[in-house]
């Protein structure tokens, strides 16, 4: 048996029947790790004690004939702005590089409570802005589908670990698609719930309003299950709630926006999408077209609402309370305390997250502010309009994931604009607050195409549904 190959029911049934131990399986992951991390560096950190532990508790459960919940013995991986306390959460940053988390994020502890096995924390792009995992203060990650390939971002390392069968499934954060976009590279599945779905705490802010922690699996059955054991309710985030599950149907009416099939994406992607379509169609469901027509505004209202929170979230990286201080480096000269402020984060921040604070920044100055952030707040919410209205005759919208295919590492690093661009199709969804995923159709040569699915508020489980009739398994 290739223990790295199993989902997670494969390995909840294999646990009960003690065809295998949680120990056996843990290793086996560890051991993948240590054989494949050096070429994909999926992994910013490992943590074999803590798995090891936590595999012994599942063991000892298993040997008394407790009731086991479905996570527990599922080996998964952690993106590395979410907190998991006593283990380093960098946000792939110099200026947290030796920061320890003092306490466990609202989704690791449920996660503790099922007893799943944290693996380690994965890299990604520092503090989530970026879409490729090359501006990461540590190193880039590769994908595993194309190693000369990047993996997305900014939640790639995740989307590598699982691709990679470095890990069960994983947690990543989705601001304006930093889950689906690397799940649609790396050929993997990749959720972001409504805003709301899933509590916040414990995951470094970038920008609060259009965070979301999600899964990424193999399946959607292996998404469904991660993801109901993180959703619901938690009273450390006011914006968190109990949503009711939604419930499937027999047939579904899909929209196509007209908006999101334009020029400048790849003729190959669109051409098996729409086979994918078509076979859905064939199913007995309704596709017709739709307009969402404040699409063509959503990137340049994103990235003036992004920066804006980042610049105000990233504010307390000062070098006085925790992290990286000028103050305390012998290299750095340092006078006063406007000095140290400014040498720690210069030197502690990368050059993608200062070009978004100096954004951000120069958005919400006096002047500026009416003309910039407040605008592009009228445009969020006309762009949540268009939504509102597609839902009134639609279960669901069928778009890309991405324009292109997973392009070569350092590609488009010196480029940002067209870094920007990568996040066309995905972010209008962060900003109307609706769930997504992103579900693998096939393949181009050795590169994955996606299909993203969009879904009414709180209704997860019907995006599941519908995604189940789509995905299709990569070589």
């Amino acid at each position: 048996m290739e223990l790295t190959n199993f989902s997670i029911g494969e390995i909840h049934e294999g646990l009960l029947r003690k065809q295998f131990s949680a120990r056996e399986i843990t290793q086996a992951y560890l051991d993948k790790i240590a054989a494949d991390n050096g070429k994909i560096f999926a992994y910013l950190k490992v943590t074999p004690e803590l798995a090891m532990q936590q595999a012994k508790a599942i063991d000892e459960r298993i040997m008394a004939g407790d009731k086991l919940p479905s996570l527990a013995g599922i080996p998964l991986a952690i993106k590395d702005n979410i907190l998991v306390d006593g283990v380093t959460c960098t946000s792939a940053s110099k200026i947290l590089e030796n920061y320890v988390a003092p306490y466990d994020a609202t989704v690791i502890r449920k996660l503790k409570q099922q007893g799943a096995i944290i693996l380690g924390k994965t890299n990604m792009d520092e503090f989530a802005m970026g879409s490729s995992t090359e501006t990461s203060a540590f190193g880039v990650t590769h994908n595993p589908r194309d190693l000369e390939c990047v993996p997305g971002g900014s939640s790639g390392g995740s989307a590598a670990a699982v691709a990679g069968n470095m890990c069960v499934a994983a947690l990543g954060s989705d601001t304006g698609g930093s889950i689906r976009q690397p799940a649609f590279f790396c050929g993997v599945v990749g959720l972001k719930p409504t805003y709301g779905a899933v509590s916040r705490y414990g995951c470094t802010a970038y920008a609060s309003s259009l965070d979301q922690i999600g899964p990424l699996a193999k399946t959607v059955e292996d998404a469904q299950t991660l993801f109901e054991a993180i959703a619901g309710a938690d009273e450390m985030d006011s914006t968190s709630v109990d949503a009711k599950p939604a419930k499937g149907k027999e047939n579904y009416t899909i929209g196509i926006p007209k908006e999101y099939f334009i020029k400048g994406i790849d003729p190959r992607i669109e051409a098996m999408l729409r086979v994918s379509f078509k076979e859905f169609e064939k199913r007995g469901h309704k596709i017709v077209e739709i307009s969402l027509p404040h699409t063509e505004y959503a990137l340049a209202c994103y990235y003036i609402i992004a920066t804006s929170e980042a610049s105000a979230n990233l504010a307390r990286f000062d070098g006085i309370r925790y992290g990286y201080s000028a103050e305390r480096d012998a290299a750095v000269d340092t006078k006063d305390l406007l000095s140290i402020y400014l040498q720690s984060r210069g030197r502690g921040f990368g050059p993608e997250v200062r070009r978004r604070i100096m954004l951000g920044t120069y958005v919400l100055s006096a002047g500026y502010y009416d003309a910039y952030y407040v605008r592009a707040q009228k445009v969020r919410t006309l762009i949540k309009q268009d939504f509102d209205k597609a839902f009134e005759v639609v279960d669901a919208i069928f778009t890309p994931t991405s324009p292109n295919l997973a392009f070569k590492i350092g590609e488009n690093i010196d480029d940002p604009l067209t870094m920007y661009l990568q996040d066309i199709f995905t972010i209008s969804i962060n900003l109307a607050g609706v769930p997504a995923i992103s579900v693998p159709v096939g393949q181009i040569g050795k590169l994955p195409v996606g299909v993203q699915v969009i879904g009414k508020p709180f209704q997860e489980a019907v995006l599941f549904d519908i995604a189940r009739f789509l995905q299709q398994p990569l070589r």
